[in-house]
């Protein structure tokens, strides 16, 4: 028989799950000790935990971080966090939305933390993007998120599964796949399977280009159309963008000028090819 957490074992008087924020608690001390010790908290650091819910990694990183910031959005969660864990001097509680929550001030007055999270499938991808623009004091994350979205945000060039945040995760972190983990683990069930992967995190891209926000707009509208080749989607680019690329001969010649054929899509283009990309047209 699985061994279950106390958590878990208690759940008829604790707050149940709500759908609407995707919550699935997971109930599983075996995985939830692979997650600790995959994050190995130490007793020197800050580390954030976004959407503790029920608290069942919470105890354990209290035990051995130096300090833990957890932030909750659900506010049923709340009192039942502050009465496991408010007494704890190493423990702070910020209730809050962490799409628009600035890590850098919640953390404080430590200046650099790492995160862990089991995050909601339906805004993982959000939150993900959300970290990576708090990287100035975010070093390192793991994360437990729906298994498609790690095979998308690891998937190399010429993958199927390649897209914008492939691009983004690869331009701003190192990324390790580190194990799977079945829905029987999570009360309620999800209907799929989760990945634990983890993100470390550069302070600056991987690449060289002068224009950060061109760039980004250039991956976007790359992968804009999937089935679209690289030159018709630089053709239908916003605006702004179709602008910049007028301005550099259009989309042919700076396609040429980065050395790449226009025949191609874009989930075939790497990484240093969106920079040399990026350099032709600004």
């Amino acid at each position: 028989m699985k061994k279950r957490s106390a958590e878990f074992q208690s759940s008829s008087i604790l707050p149940r799950s709500k759908k609407s924020l995707g919550q699935n608690f997971l109930a599983d001390e075996r995985v939830i000790a692979r997650i600790i010790d995959a994050f190995a908290p130490q007793p020197d650091e800050t580390v954030v935990e976004i959407g503790p819910g029920r608290g069942a990694l919470t105890s354990h990183l209290i035990e051995r971080a130096g300090r833990v910031v957890a932030v909750e959005f659900d506010r049923d969660l709340v009192p039942l966090l502050k009465e496991k864990f408010g007494a704890r001097d190493n423990f702070s509680l910020v209730h809050a939305d962490a799409l628009a929550l600035d890590f850098c001030e919640a953390i404080s007055p430590a200046s650099r933390a790492r995160v862990v999270a089991n995050l909601p499938y339906y805004i993982s991808t959000a939150i993900l993007q959300k970290l990576i623009e708090e990287r100035v004091c975010l070093t390192e994350m793991v994360l437990m998120l729906q298994r498609e979205v790690v095979e998308r945000i690891t998937a190399r060039p010429a993958s199927g599964e390649r897209g914008y945040l492939s691009v983004l995760v690869e331009a701003y972190s190192e990324a390790e796949t580190l194990f799977d983990v079945t829905p029987a683990v999570f009360r309620p069930q999800p209907k799929v399977w989760s990945t634990v992967v983890r993100l470390r995190l550069r302070e600056k891209l991987k690449i060289e280009v002068e224009d950060e926000k061109l760039l980004w707009s250039i991956v976007s509208a790359g992968f804009a159309q999937r089935r679209k080749t690289i030159l018709n989607n630089l053709r239908h680019a916003p605006e702004a963008l179709s602008a910049a690329i007028g301005r550099a001969g259009g989309p042919g010649v700076v396609l040429e000028a980065a050395s790449i054929e226009a025949s191609r899509r874009a989930e075939t283009l790497t990484l240093e090819e969106w920079a040399r990309l990026s350099r032709a047209i600004q």
